[in-house]
């Protein structure tokens, strides 16, 4: 299978604060309640179109984190936490200066499940509703799953940082995640999409290169350990879901989420069969929760 992502409605950028920029992407019903959507660390937003092209009945907006998929890597990278929060208010800022205030739902995965809990708790709550996939959450020390999570977030920081930046084509790196166990769920086609989403020419002429630089996607990880997010639900002003892997196959990212949602009180379930990356192993099963969801709290397109 391939995928062609269709052209933006329109696109245009965000400058942050300390000069870089975020591009950002309209697509779908101008008209619809407005979703704010991005990814995980190391990847891009493109490559989950498989499962954001079934929100485009939504006034659906889809962009990079600073340092990876569309943007132009910043210099100096600034990739913390605390600057991706900054960064997260600076595109709704300008997206509800553009197009005005409306229903707004915030979808996002991973590293940027966890920037959207700390933007929410310590910028401010901008969402009529919240949708997080499989937040790497990292539990207090006394907690049984601390020290599962700080072997996953080390070993995740030890990997990253070996991985290889550079590569001849982006079929070269379609087949490194073909032949990756981590990616054997992923549906086919999303392994060439995702490829050509993390990659750019390099500029030196020298073949492709992860827009991603592997040391800054490493230190996001070992951030993870020091973050002290394990929020209650009820530290929100508004709805929040917890979307996790199946904590029966999983790595220990998917116990730790259904941990944080059983004992601190959200709205929580899993998608049985996915792993960590599970909007592009299951996305019509992640779809379904998350139009649950909507529709419970009155948010839902009709």
């Amino acid at each position: 299978m391939h995928f062609e992502l269709p052209a933006p409605s329109t696109a245009f950028e965000v400058a942050l604060e300390d000069g870089a920029r975020i591009r950002v992407r309209r697509h779908g019903n101008p008209h619809g309640v407005r979703i704010l959507f991005t990814h995980g660390n190391g990847f891009a937003a493109d490559g989950y179109f498989p499962f954001w092209r079934q929100l485009l009945n939504y006034d659906l907006f889809v962009f990079d984190f600073r340092n990876h998929g569309q943007n132009v890597p910043a210099d100096p990278p600034n990739h913390v936490y605390a600057q991706l929060s900054r960064d997260l208010e600076r595109v709704l800022r300008n997206v509800e200066s553009q197009f005005g205030s409306k229903k707004t739902v915030g979808i996002f995965h991973s590293m940027s499940s966890r920037t959207a809990q700390k933007h929410a708790l310590e910028i401010g709550w901008r969402w009529d509703a919240l949708v997080l996939f499989d937040p790497p959450s990292v539990p207090p020390r006394d907690h049984p799953l601390h020290d599962a999570m700080v072997v996953f977030e080390t070993r995740l920081a030890d990997y990253a940082r070996r991985r290889r930046a550079r590569f001849a084509s982006v079929d070269e790196m379609t087949a490194e995640y073909l032949n990756s166990r981590a990616t054997r769920l992923w549906i086919p086609g999303v392994h060439a999409l995702m490829a050509r989403s993390v990659l750019r020419r390099d500029p030196k002429g020298e073949g492709w290169r992860l827009v991603c630089d592997p040391e800054n996607e490493a230190g996001i990880y070992e951030q993870a350990l020091t973050l002290n997010l394990w929020p209650k639900a009820s530290e929100f002003p508004g709805p929040v879901k917890l979307i996790g892997a199946d904590p029966g196959i999983g790595p220990a990212s998917a116990r730790a989420n259904q941990a944080l949602g059983v004992e601190n009180g959200y709205d929580h379930s899993f998608v049985p069969g996915a792993g960590h990356m599970l909007q592009i192993e299951k996305p019509d099963a992640c779809l379904a929760e998350v139009l649950a969801f909507l529709s419970k709290h009155g948010v839902a397109q009709p």
